[in-house]
């Protein structure tokens, strides 16, 4: 008792001497000696340089929506290639060495990255029963003409799962459009296209990865002059396509900032872009001074982001599902009426008008791309996710303990429901040794007497319970993910719900 009570106390005082620390740097930022009302040159160089990082810092938490999409962006070039012709398809399902944050491991996964400022107006041709989203660089669904649609292709989409052409335009297009094409006129010139298709046997891929490379990308009134599409399968091939953290960040904004100009925000916002030294037109060379500042900046606000990422309580307003369990969601409180509750598509508050900057870096520093058709409370619709950071007493999910999840009887999931674990340090499947890290429906886990199904997540395969087990590693912290594909009314009204995640001996 009396260790435990020591180690208590050196604890303390730990915490107490950083916050003391933390609190003499400020005063000592507050107190920095001016002469004759003046700052000195030493003060004067203190404060530019505080300045410049409080900026990039900001910076970076604010533009994290676009540092996500260059993270996939410049890591799946980097490896796959470029162009619109080139779609990297996982057709061996995604596995743990794609570094990205929070994939789903149990659909055929497709992603591709156009400029509409470089190439001009593309067409995107999707076989019938794909499901996709096209994004803007901030990740927001882009708007369909006729205002009923946002960024949805497939059975959520305008084309009604049917299939078609999709046109994807650049900003301030006025040129004429064909009859035959859904029209997806973009903010932004860079348009991410994310594709999915569903298979029903894990052991048979084929017929889904065959769905997705039937895919065509094309210049407007060049279809027979494209480049040819290309495939690269992604599946096991090592790659980083997470948010950029560190310094480098800022070299593809500015390369971002060269392609869009003024399409990428507003005059305030690029005069804080400016303000660092990113401005369209302008060289972007800092010393080595600087850009040590700006390194430790990105890395700071990306470590920031972390922080707020595994908040359950964000401007006042909690994420709970449930009052009475510990899964969360942005969107808890939406309903059939308004699916983004109180965000809309761009994460601005619907009753205030304001960007929750809040919410954004929480949703972006662990998950990307949001569109109608994903939030659908439909039933039947969409997906209902919902995310767990914590065990029953509110303990962080540890790789070295060992817990049991209960899922009650009659899943609510009219295709299929899974729990997939990530990395706490970016958000990246988690890297636990078994093929995937997830476990699911289409994985025929052993159910209960009653028809319920518990799930065992620790280090340590339980006796006897080996399909039902998800591996962890000692020294990692994970979060989970329930998926439900296809959510009924009983996931959507509430009436079915999870159990927490339990800690066993």
């Amino acid at each position: 008792m009396q260790r435990l009570i020591s180690v208590a106390l050196a604890a303390v005082l730990m915490h107490a001497g950083s916050a003391s620390a933390q609190v003499a740097r400020f005063e000592a930022l507050s107190n920095l000696p001016f002469a004759e009302n003046r700052p000195t040159a030493e003060s004067a160089q203190t404060l530019r340089d505080e300045l410049l990082f409080q900026r990039a810092t900001q910076t970076y938490l604010w533009a994290l929506p676009l540092i996500n999409t260059l993270g996939m962006k410049v890591g799946s070039e980097k490896v796959f290639g470029a162009g619109y012709n080139v779609l990297p398809v996982w057709k061996k399902r995604l596995d743990s060495k794609t570094r990205i944050t929070t994939p789903n491991s149990d659909v055929i996964y497709a992603m591709g990255y156009v400029d509409l400022g470089k190439d001009g107006p593309l067409v995107f041709e999707a076989p019938p029963n794909l499901q996709g989203i096209l994004l803007d660089a901030w990740q927001r669904p882009i708007p369909v003409d006729g205002g009923r649609f946002f960024g949805d292709v497939g059975l959520p989409g305008p084309d009604g799962g049917k299939g078609g052409k999709f046109l994807l335009l650049p900003p301030g297009y006025e040129g004429a459009v064909p009859d035959d094409c859904f029209v997806y006129r973009s903010p932004t010139n860079n348009v991410f296209v994310f594709l999915r298709a569903f298979y029903q046997d894990p052991k048979n891929l084929t017929p889904a990865v065959a769905l997705i490379e039937q895919s065509k990308i094309y210049p407007l009134n060049g279809r027979e002059t494209a480049r040819p599409m290309q495939f690269p399968d992604a599946s096991g091939v090592p790659v980083n396509m997470l948010p950029i953290s560190d310094g480098s960040a800022f070299d593809a904004l500015k390369k971002l900032v060269e392609s869009e100009g003024t399409a990428l925000a507003d005059s305030d916002s690029l005069g804080m872009l400016a303000s660092i030294g990113i401005a369209k037109g302008r060289p972007f060379e800092p010393d080595a001074k600087t850009r040590a500042i700006l390194d430790h900046a990105a890395r700071t606000a990306y470590k920031m982001s972390r922080v707020i990422g595994f908040e359950e309580v964000i401007a006042g307003r909690s994420l709970r599902i449930y009052p009475d369990r510990r899964w969360i969601n942005p969107m808890a409180d939406a309903t059939p009426e308004n699916v983004g509750g109180p965000f809309d598509l761009g994460w601005r508050r619907v009753a205030g008008g304001y960007l929750d900057l809040d919410a954004r870096i929480w949703f972006f520093t662990n998950y990307y791309s949001v569109s109608p058709g994903m939030l659908s409370q439909t039933p039947g619709r969409g997906a209902k996710y919902m995310i767990v950071f914590v065990d029953s007493e509110g303990a962080n999910l540890s790789g070295g303990s060992s817990y049991r999840l209960h899922l009650p009887p009659d899943i609510p999931a009219a295709n299929f429901w899974s729990v997939t674990l990530y990395e706490a340090e970016n958000g990246s499947g988690l890297a636990n040794g078994q093929p995937f890290p997830s476990l699911g429906s289409r994985d025929t886990p052993t159910q209960n007497a009653d028809g319920s199904t518990d799930l065992y997540l620790g280090p340590e395969t339980p006796a006897g319970k080996e399909r039902n087990w998800l591996a962890t590693v000692p020294g990692k912290g994970y979060f989970a993910v329930l998926r439900l594909y296809g959510p009924t009314e009983a996931a959507i009204d509430k009436r079915w719900k999870p159990g927490d995640i339990e800690k066993v001996p």
